[in-house]
């Protein structure tokens, strides 16, 4: 299977019924900013540079941004603080993303995220993380060059180990933290959403450094 059929699998998936009924019912109401909008209201696949040897893992979509535009990290105020980022050090050809198909292309780097649906209030249920981890399993198996896992938050962090089958007791998740996973890094940094970013919890600074270690660690250019 080619990893565009596994992207079409993920779409398609309809596993969870609160995600389902959730991101549906967001892409029918709408937000009154994108009341013309078309919004996407599926699980959202990952997508980037199949030669990565970085992987970028995210909580989950955004109710109207991802969720709206298909694409990890698009349309929302995330999106804003790391595209800007990506592109200030190296890992992407441009500045922004607003959508699939807007030209952008990652250099390095794969992006997805421990659930691929939209959660109310952004917090999906441990057993919601549980049943999309076997798409994480199919997804990164695609990836053969990985070098370092850049975990954004602690769920996040979490899926990652449990991908792993490690106990998440011996790895605690804290920004700047990094552990290594046989031939891989796990490394931690505090989420990009706005209630870290606005409250200066997480800055362009430190997000950046964060980027500078991985690309150290995955020795990409």
């Amino acid at each position: 299977m080619s990893l565009e059929a596994l992207h079409s699998q993920i779409a398609a998936c309809r596993a969870c019924p609160r995600l389902v009924a959730w991101r549906e019912q967001v892409g029918r109401e709408k937000r009154a900013a994108y009341r013309s909008a078309t919004y996407w209201a599926r699980p959202v696949p990952g997508f980037g540079d199949l030669d990565a040897r970085i992987l970028i893992f995210g909580l989950a979509p955004g109710a109207h941004g991802s969720n709206r535009t298909g694409r990890p990290f698009t349309g929302d105020a995330s999106g804003d603080f790391l595209y800007p980022a990506l592109y200030r050090t190296g890992l992407s050809s441009q500045p922004t993303s607003s959508h699939k198909g807007d030209g952008l292309k990652l250099q390095g780097v794969y992006i997805t995220a421990a659930v691929r649906c939209a959660p109310p209030e952004n917090k999906p249920t441990p057993l919601e993380v549980q049943a999309c981890a076997s798409w994480t399993k199919q997804e990164l198996a695609f990836l053969k060059h990985l070098k370092v896992y850049l975990a954004l938050g602690q769920i996040a962090h979490h899926a990652l180990l449990d991908y792993h089958g490690l106990r998440r007791s011996k790895y605690p998740f804290a920004h700047g933290l990094e552990y290594p996973l046989g031939e891989r890094i796990l490394l931690c940094s505090y989420h990009v959403s706005r209630q870290n970013t606005n409250t200066g919890r997480l800055t362009a600074a430190m997000f950046e450094a964060i980027l500078r270690r991985a690309k150290a660690l995955a020795e990409v250019g």
